[in-house]
């Protein structure tokens, strides 16, 4: 962190005392300096009017003024003059002199150097006043920085106070939001936006110096608190848009599934209706009525899978599906999510490493999961065997379903656990389906702690990765009369 300059206190006549040098050594330097200047003047007395060579004396008064003030300056304009007089204004070596005229020319040097003096002082108040008021300028800048930069508005606060602290050199500052009481310590300073709202507090030494206290109140206090009450408003603003996001987010889901159930639910309530119509028919023949029987019962399994899937992804999202965690083999989840589809007519080939160990899960959930994704391999494997493998691997157990379908784009596979994304390959099949199987299984699946995956190559198949923790199971306690003696 840079170090800031420090914010100098003024005197209220506009001269800084703080940053001088020592009062003796502008004695000594007043002193050192009129006596060289009345030195130089007795070889340049050949050369110019004695009168005229009062000049060689004001830039010691210069010097003098400029380091050490006012008073020190007058106190060496004087000095210069009473010199001048006793060692070249005649009579030599008497403060009385000769030619009146000599009087007109010595108040006029006096007068000079005065003004000089004035001037000297004056302008070194100024560029003191300039490097003050930069160094405020700097620390509002950094104060600006600390509170606008991006961190939020309460982590802010302890790096603007420490770089108040710094700049005017307190002990201790502290910056809290809201309205705080001072206590035997501390002073409280309110911190009030452009409106007068009180939106901080700033807390310092209550000791201060009056200059310090004056300028924390009338220069430091208004600054900081305009940067608070905006950074507060930013604030207000990012959470804003994160609402506003996350509103266009919900929007953009609600949208979807108006598309997805005015698409999928359309298509098995039309087949429903019609064959319910059908059915009605006295000339429909007996073969004819068990077909439209079967497509009657087709659609309304269709139907109620879809619903039992808008189900689940709404209680996932929804944070309602708390798993209910019991031993459970892989074995016996796989071959449940295959029985459990029973419109599918694929062959899957099952194959469970001896060392893979009881899970402990929900039962129900896992073989949701597992049941979604042997039905998105048989869609896009055009009757071809699925392939699933289970091992283990350290400390959790890897379960591998293989399809021998098209494969997924590289590009797609950010994309296909999103809830309604159907990707370019479904276009070209007859199976029409949802969206929401993977989105499902990826909720149950990390719902149990695991987490899921896919590794693909356009033309190679797919292969979907669920990988859950193992955990080790409970040791039965052995009853001492089961203990040999």
């Amino acid at each position: 962190m840079r170090r800031l300059p420090r914010i100098l206190p003024v005197e209220p006549s506009g001269t800084l005392r703080a940053s001088r040098p020592k009062t003796g050594l502008g004695i000594a330097t007043s002193l050192t300096a009129v006596a060289a200047a009345t030195g130089a003047i007795y070889p340049l007395k050949g050369i110019a009017p004695v009168v005229s060579l009062s000049v060689v004396y004001l830039p010691a008064v210069l010097l003098v003024s400029a380091y050490w003030g006012l008073p020190l300056g007058i106190a060496t304009a004087l000095l210069s003059a009473a010199s001048f007089n006793f060692f070249h204004l005649p009579p030599i070596g008497r403060f009385t002199i000769a030619d009146s005229r000599n009087w007109w020319a010595l108040g006029a040097f006096a007068l000079s150097a005065g003004v000089v003096s004035t001037m000297a002082e004056l302008a070194r108040s100024r560029a003191v006043e300039a490097e003050r008021r930069s160094a405020e300028a700097d620390l509002a800048a950094a104060l600006a920085r600390e509170l606008l930069g991006g961190t939020e508005t309460a982590s802010a606060l302890s790096l603007a106070a420490r770089r108040v602290a710094e700049a005017l050199a307190l002990t201790s500052v502290t910056i809290e939001l809201g309205v705080a009481a001072g206590d035997a310590r501390r002073q409280a300073v309110p911190l009030s936006s452009a409106d007068g709202t009180q939106v901080a507090t700033l807390l310092v030494p209550r000791r201060l110096d009056g200059e310090t206290s004056e300028r924390v109140r009338e220069y430091l206090a208004p600054a900081l608190g305009a940067l608070v009450a905006i950074a507060l408003r930013r604030d207000a603003m990012q959470a804003e848009a994160v609402e506003t996001a996350a509103l266009r987010r919900s929007d953009d889901v609600k949208t979807a599934l108006l598309r997805a159930v005015s698409h999928d639910l359309r298509t098995p309530v039309t087949a429903i209706v019609a064959a319910g119509h059908a059915l009605g028919s006295e000339s429909m023949t007996p073969q004819e009525r068990a077909e439209l029987t079967e497509a009657v019962l087709e659609e309304g399994e269709r139907l109620a899978m879809l619903v039992d899937k808008l189900l689940d992804l709404s209680r996932l999202q929804a944070g309602g599906a708390a798993p209910r965690p019991d031993w459970v083999s892989v074995e016996d989840l796989v071959l449940a999510a295959r029985d459990g589809l029973s419109d599918h007519r694929g062959e899957v080939r099952l194959v469970v490493d001896d060392d893979v160990p009881a899970l402990r899960a929900d039962a129900a959930q896992l073989e949701r999961a597992f049941a979604n994704l042997l039905e998105n391999a048989w869609r896009y494997s055009g009757g071809r065997p699925v392939a699933v493998h289970a091992r283990r691997s350290g400390s959790r157990v890897i379960v591998r379903v293989v399809d021998q379908g098209p494969g997924i784009e590289p590009a797609e596979c950010e994309r296909i656990f999103e809830p309604f994304y159907r990707g370019p390959a479904a276009e070209g099949t007859a199976w029409s389906g949802s969206g929401l199987g993977l989105a499902i299984a990826k909720g149950f699946v990390e719902a149990n702690g695991g987490e899921i995956s896919v590794e693909s190559l356009p033309g190679q198949g797919s292969a979907f990765v669920v990988a859950l923790p193992i955990e080790p199971l409970p040791i039965a306690p052995v009853s001492p009369e089961a203990v040999p003696t």
